[in-house]
């Protein structure tokens, strides 16, 4: 019999749980349940987590719950909350890949708690001196792979280019079918730009590419991340999580501006009446649940954290990468990619 997916759920992570992650993991039951080939180990308070689970009709062989007694708070520095929280659901989360209970780790809670305590239980990959937070972003011919954004806020040559191969890795479990294009985030796409860091991964990625894990497409800039000509984009932690707020401030700032804009008069209200399927595809391509769900990358299982104030829906998409995840077999990829690296010179 084929081994299922297994997703290690923290049940009680951000906010409104475990209200929102349990009717995401419905969402994700109702559209999927005809596959059979996943499972949930659901992390927290049994009761409320029964309470939830009462208002739907999951099959109870998809799922067991494992009582916990605390929760992390959002608002908990990762000193304080380590020492208090092994008998919380995102330490025991984590920790039940240790024994391959889990195949994979979803929390909506504390990001640096969750990071902290997943490279203590997960440890870090062999071969990977950093771990990195990789997340989705869309361009126009599909989804980017963009890496590092706010794990680590400095980072040298041989950082990055462990990133590139992680970043090829990921996307290569997600979409299988498309083309891995590595490019580095720059201040201008000639070779002579950048700092030496940025100008020695290039040299060293330009070689490694050469492997055939992806294309090396050199330097990209900031205003050309969604024309899809690359789709795995590497930095540094401090620079990616720039650009990540950069670009979540401004795709809000252009949605809002629409939303006044078409409501502010009879005229612009009787407009939407004929550009509403327009309108509803432009809103879907910038819908953030979509993209919901950061991935820690160079570590021994992998972790995936949604962000803490989405909804149920944006819990389901995360719950649906986790599940791409580990049906894509991430961490071979990512060591078959990591063992390149030993002869790059």
């Amino acid at each position: 019999m084929k081994k299922k997916i297994t997703i290690a759920i923290d049940a009680m992570g951000g906010e409104k749980a475990p209200f929102k992650t349990i009717e995401g993991i419905n969402l994700f039951y109702s559209k999927n349940k005809l596959k059979n080939d996943f499972f949930f180990n659901i992390f927290g308070d049994e009761k409320k987590i029964d309470q939830e689970l009462n208002k739907y009709k999951i099959s109870q062989n998809c799922y067991k719950i494992y009582h916990t007694t605390s929760a992390v708070a959002d608002d908990e520095t990762p000193i304080t909350a380590i020492k208090n929280s092994k008998n919380s659901s995102m330490w025991n989360s984590v920790f039940s890949q240790v024994n391959a209970v889990s195949d994979i780790t979803l929390s909506a809670g504390n990001t640096g708690v969750l990071l902290v305590i997943s490279r203590m239980i997960l440890k870090t990959f062999e071969g990977v001196s950093k771990p990195a937070l990789a997340g989705l972003w869309p361009n126009n011919n599909g989804m980017n792979i963009v890496l590092d954004l706010g794990a680590n806020i400095e980072c040298d040559e041989n950082n990055l280019i462990e990133f590139a191969e992680m970043g090829a890795a990921l996307h290569k479990s997600l979409f299988p079918s498309e083309e891995q294009k590595v490019a580095l985030l720059n201040i201008g796409s000639e070779e002579i730009k950048g700092t030496e860091t940025i100008k020695k991964a290039y040299s060293d990625l330009k070689s490694i590419s050469q492997k055939g894990d992806f294309v090396f497409n050199g330097y990209i800039e900031g205003n050309k991340i969604t024309e899809g000509l690359s789709n795995i984009i590497v930095t540094d932690g401090f620079t990616g999580n720039v650009a990540l707020k950069t670009a979540e401030g401004t795709a809000k700032f252009i949605t809002d501006n629409l939303k006044r804009s078409l409501s502010e008069n009879i005229f612009s209200k009787i407009s939407i009446l004929f550009s509403y399927f327009s309108l509803k595809k432009f809103k879907e391509k910038l819908d953030p649940r979509k993209f919901n769900g950061a991935i820690f990358l160079g570590l021994n299982g992998p972790v995936v954290k949604s962000h803490g104030s989405t909804d149920s829906k944006g819990f389901y998409h995360s719950i649906d990468l986790c599940y791409k995840i580990v049906k894509g077999n991430l961490m071979s990829q990512i060591k078959n990619n990591l063992s390149h690296l030993n002869d790059k010179n």
